[in-house]
């Protein structure tokens, strides 16, 4: 499948559903709030750093992995806060090309249920805002696929870890702003999770941008796979051919 706008116009989103954003999110500026995590190493006040991340921390604390300079600025994972955020994934998971597949479409209440279980969970999938040049533009989670049910459906290896997005701004797609994100994010899951070997990810067949974006971060095919409700491209990216990206 050629690698033809690799923008992950429809997303990737988590098993069984796969979609991306909604509406154009360029005059949706950062909160005081927001722009106060991005400074001082890109935390807020009282959050650890990586390096100190706590025992039993299964994803090595994205939400201290920092900013990191792409072709098209300055991109930062920030972990989502429900009473901040909400009403932003809201209107994104409410575009009919993303709750085409990643079906949570509805009221905040909706979204509030899908972001919940993993807020309150163990750790083992952290949702982000992925903030471009000062705007919150796309959603992300990213999580340990090795103990995802995603791991019954193809031969895990531990500390594999996974990769769900949605873009939400409409100026954003079409441009290779999606390729360019997904090679940041793998490139920081593989900085600063140095048990991880392989970055997974499994859009719907049926998504060819959002496949083609995989295959031009530097991910390769592996598999057809099928999952609950869709059939899949388990797409990898290996830290051992990091190098030759």
């Amino acid at each position: 499948m050629p690698p033809t706008d690799a923008s992950a116009d429809t997303g990737t989103g988590p098993t069984p559903q796969i979609g991306e954003g909604t509406e154009d999110t360029l005059d949706l500026r950062l909160s005081e709030e927001l722009k106060a995590m991005f400074t001082e190493g890109g935390l807020p006040a009282g959050e650890p750093p990586a390096d100190d991340a706590p025992p039993g921390d299964l994803l090595d604390t994205p939400g201290g992995w920092g900013p990191v300079t792409t072709s098209f600025g300055v991109f930062q994972l920030v972990p989502v806060r429900v009473e901040r955020d909400l009403a932003l994934i809201t209107r994104w998971m409410n575009d009919p090309a993303v709750a085409a597949f990643w079906e949570l479409a509805g009221p905040g209440s909706v979204t509030s249920a899908h972001l919940r279980p993993q807020l309150d969970g163990d750790g083992r999938s952290v949702p982000c805002l992925g903030v471009l040049a000062g705007v919150p533009m796309s959603y992300w989670e990213i999580y340990r696929a090795d103990l995802d049910p995603l791991a019954r459906h193809y031969p895990a290896r531990p500390h594999d870890t996974g990769i769900h997005l949605l873009v939400g701004g409409v100026a954003d797609r079409g441009r290779g702003v999606g390729t360019a994100l997904l090679g940041a994010v793998s490139d920081l899951v593989l900085d600063h999770r140095p048990r991880c070997g392989r970055v997974i990810a499994e859009p719907d067949l049926r998504n060819t941008p959002s496949v083609a974006a995989f295959l031009s971060a530097g991910f390769r095919f592996s598999a057809e796979v099928d999952l609950p409700g869709k059939r899949a491209a388990l797409m990898i990216r290996e830290r051992a051919l990091r190098e030759l990206l």
